[in-house]
């Protein structure tokens, strides 16, 4: 039977995991055991980034209407709640977008929320 040798398959293995680590500081990005590490770190933080990016911008979005409701006259809570009472499906981040970029349609919609 004829030996294998499977030291392309190792480099290959390697040189991905090196390629992820670019980048990364002093033997983080050169040396392949430490390298390896961080880049299952890194993989790790990305995951639960990818969650946390989400709760940052409905909190942002929450913010920014609120602010705009508040220079209105009214508050978030019972503008959310006006809202739905009327029965105007429009989603938080198309409220935030309203109240930066056009001020003038984002104090109509809170004006016939209020109305029914």
């Amino acid at each position: 039977m004829p030996r294998i040798k499977r030291g392309n398959v190792a480099v290959k293995r390697r040189k991905k995991i090196l390629k992820r680590a670019k980048g990364f500081q002093g033997s983080h990005s050169k040396l392949f055991r430490v390298a390896n590490q961080q880049v299952m770190k890194a993989l790790r933080y990305a995951y639960v980034g990818r969650k946390r990016k989400k709760r940052e911008f409905r909190s942002l979005w929450i913010t920014r209407i609120n602010a705009a409701a508040r220079s209105n006259g009214t508050k978030y809570s019972n503008l959310i709640h006006s809202l739905k009472e009327s029965k105007i499906g429009i989603n938080r981040k198309m409220l935030a977008q309203m109240a930066v970029v056009d001020p003038e349609s984002f104090t109509k919609v809170l004006s016939s929320s209020k109305a029914n």
